[in-house]
């Protein structure tokens, strides 16, 4: 990935819809890197055609942390020319890419960039990653990763300010849900083709599969039991599974990376 003198990255599809993000908006949202920063700036990288998913995430964001300010940024400046008209007090656009332009330099809490590396090869993942995670706080995070286009399949990684990922999560509508490893077309580029045997992604998905069809006789009492037991059965055999049954409740499941990093 080529260093550029202008917004670096690709133009995206730009595809976007109303709430197709809250899955990973409300995770944020309660997240220490964001509750705990004494400057709530929140990056939206690669927002879209319209200025939905900002005007979202900042809502979300400020309604746990009502001093959140959200930047979105887009490398087409037509995209950021009708965004624009959409401003509010904390909420704003600009023009660029992978070197996070923010106001007067400001380090960002948080980068959110869903959607933005499904056009790139794999190999150029780390380099983006590097680019994004170099302009955070010390504290900071960015949230790397894919949904589909409802927002009922979600996966994502969390990356800290060294630049090494920390986390992988998938949430899943667990409504009607046949099987957790739907989300195996809405991985992270870094994970997506690493969905074979031998890799730990694939292992992990595998898993998920068989522990939902042993916990079938769960869904009397509804999908969100069965899920709490499947995530429950995970960490009972070891897997560094995080959160709690507040968070399991809601289709999400957050492991330390090493559960799925590529072997």
């Amino acid at each position: 990935m080529a260093r550029a003198t202008g917004p670096e990255g690709r133009i995206t599809r730009g595809t976007t819809g109303q709430n197709r993000l809250r899955r990973i908006d409300r995770w944020i949202a309660r997240h220490p890197a964001l509750r705990r920063t004494a400057d709530p700036l929140v990056v939206d990288l690669g927002f879209g055609a319209s200025a939905t998913t900002s005007r979202e995430l900042h809502d979300r964001l400020r309604a746990a942390r009502p001093d959140a300010e959200v930047v979105g940024v887009e490398i087409d400046p037509e995209r950021v020319r009708i965004a624009s008209a959409a401003e509010r007090p904390g909420l704003s656009f600009r023009v660029g890419g992978f070197e996070v332009p923010t106001p007067d330099g400001r380090r960002p809490a948080v980068i959110r960039a869903l959607n933005v590396l499904r056009q790139y090869e794999e190999a150029e993942v780390a380099e983006a990653w590097a680019r994004m995670t170099a302009r955070l706080q010390p504290d900071g995070i960015l949230v790397e990763g894919t949904c589909d286009e409802l927002g009922r399949i979600a996966s994502w990684v969390q990356l800290g300010a060294d630049g090494l990922p920390r986390t992988f999560s998938m949430s899943l509508r667990l409504e009607g849900l046949e099987t957790p490893e739907v989300v195996h077309e809405r991985l992270p580029k870094a994970l997506i083709h690493r969905n074979v045997p031998g890799e730990r992604v694939h292992e992990l998905l595998a898993e998920l599969d068989a522990l939902w069809a042993r916990h079938a006789p769960l869904q009397v009492y509804g999908p969100s039991q069965r899920w709490i037991a499947v995530v429950e059965s995970l960490r009972d055999a070891g897997r560094p599974v995080r959160d709690s049954r507040a968070r399991w409740r809601l289709g999400e499941l957050t492991l330390d990376w090493s559960a799925v990093a590529p072997a």
